[in-house]
Order: C-alpha cells, then structure tokens, then sequence
C-alpha cells in the first residue's frame, strides 16, 4: 500500500545544473519534452538550440535547450522513460519557470486497428505506476489532458494525421503486460498503454501546471503474439519525425493564446 501525504516534501529541489553547479536561470515557460532520442537529437540539429544546463541523478545527465522554432523560444528536454524519471523532469524543471509542459512518445496498441505511428489523445489513465499516488489521492483513474485538446486536433487535421481519442493504461511494469491485464483494460475501453500518463497528469494537478500529454501508436499487443511494429526507435523513422513536429506547433498556439 502506497500512503498518501498532502503535506509538502523535505527534498529540496535545485533545478538545472551546469559544470555541476546550480544554474539560476529563468526558462521559456512552454516546455517540450520528447522520449525518443532520436527525435530530441533531430530537433537540436535542425533548429537553433542553445544548451542551458543539464537534468540530472546519479547515473544519467541530458541536456537542456532553448531551442528556437518560428521565432518563438521553447524549452526542449529528453523526457526520462518510466512515471519516476519523468516526474522528476518536471519537478526540476518548474523550478526555472516552466508552467506548461508538452511530452509525447511510443506507446503499444490494445486495438490492431490503429495505424501504427498515428497519434493517441488520453482523456483518462488507469494508475498501474506507483508515483501517481504520492502526487494526488488513491483511485483507479486520473482524468487527463483537460487544456489543449482542441487546439491539437486542430493541428492533426491540418496536418492530416489519423487520430485516436481514448484511454490509457499506465504501467510499471512493461514485461508484466499479461493476456488478462490486456483483455481486462480493453475491456475498460483503453486503447493504447504506456509508462508515464498518470504521473504526469497527477504531478501537473498537484502542482497546478499545465500539460498536454499524446502518444504515436508502435507496438501492437491485439493480437495472437506480440507485434513489434515501430516500436524500435529507427523504425519508420520519417513519420515520427514528422510528430514531433505537431508538439511544436502546439507550443506555438499556446504562446500565442498566452499573448491575447
């Protein structure tokens, strides 16, 4: 059993470091942070990108940038797979003034017929991860994405995206997905698992953030065996590049509605 506290934590939180030093600086306050590091790599070769500090623990370090997309400026981070790393990710990241975070990445289909690499929208996540519950109250789900919906199906259909608006099952335990569990979120109409929806959801609530999380289809797990699809980083490699871009676009509708 998991024991919520509603009282704050001792740890205190430093932010981005540089040549292993605190850096005390302000971000762009619309954040980008993506999973792959194919697609984080692409992005900083492609557009101006100034690297500002670093995230970092004891056996990882990956930069930061502000990186510069139609002339606005963005915060752009490699968001740490599993609901721990990414809600630490965020955690450091608000305290250098990011307010508004967009993450996406890979996530495995429990219906064959959503096309691989086409975009999913969760609207609410079954809590299988265990930091959910130390960010808000226990329950089986967590609503999610209650901003930016519109704004991103907006996007999708300029883009011509396929596109699918469902719910999410999120796990600790990727090699544990099992034929019941699968049958058993279907069946509670899931479309799609992943490692980190509702912690996000769940720290942004309880740090009163705003967030937009999305994920492109890659594996399939609706079938007879285990179909790998795009899950690889390298597969299909173009039209995931291509979704990074739709988070982009993202930031800038909602610097702009920022400035109205």
């Amino acid at each position: 059993m998991i024991r919520y506290s509603d009282g704050e934590g001792v740890v205190r939180i430093n932010g981005l470091h540089k040549d292993e030093e605190k850096v005390d600086i302000k971000l762009p306050s619309v954040a980008i942070g993506v999973f792959s590091r194919y697609l984080y790599q692409d992005i900083i070769e492609k557009f101006p990108s100034d690297e500002v500090g670093y995230l970092s623990c004891a056996n990882y370090r990956s930069s930061v940038y502000i990186v510069k997309y139609k002339d606005m400026e963005i915060t752009f981070f490699m968001a740490h797979v599993s609901a721990t790393r990414v809600s630490d990710d965020i955690e450091q990241l608000r305290v250098n003034g990011v307010k508004t975070f967009i993450i996406f990445g890979n996530c495995g289909v429990l219906d064959k017929n959503i096309p691989d690499c086409s975009i999913i929208i969760p609207t609410l996540g079954y809590r299988e991860e265990g930091v959910s519950y130390h960010y808000v109250e226990a329950s089986d789900t967590i609503s999610m994405n209650p901003k930016y919906q519109n704004e991103f199906i907006e996007i999708l259909k300029e883009k011509g995206f396929d596109y699918t608006i469902g719910y999410t099952w999120t796990t600790d335990a990727p090699y544990r997905e099992t034929r019941e569990k699968i049958d058993y979120f279907r069946e509670k109409g899931c479309v799609c698992v992943e490692m980190e929806g509702t912690a996000i959801a769940a720290v942004c609530k309880r740090l009163n953030l705003d967030y937009f999380t999305f994920y492109y289809a890659g594996d399939n797990l609706d079938s007879v065996s285990w179909e790998e699809r795009s899950i690889s980083g390298l597969t299909n490699i173009e039209k995931k590049k291509e979704v990074t871009f739709l988070a982009f676009e993202l930031a800038i509708k909602i610097m702009e509605n920022n400035h109205d």
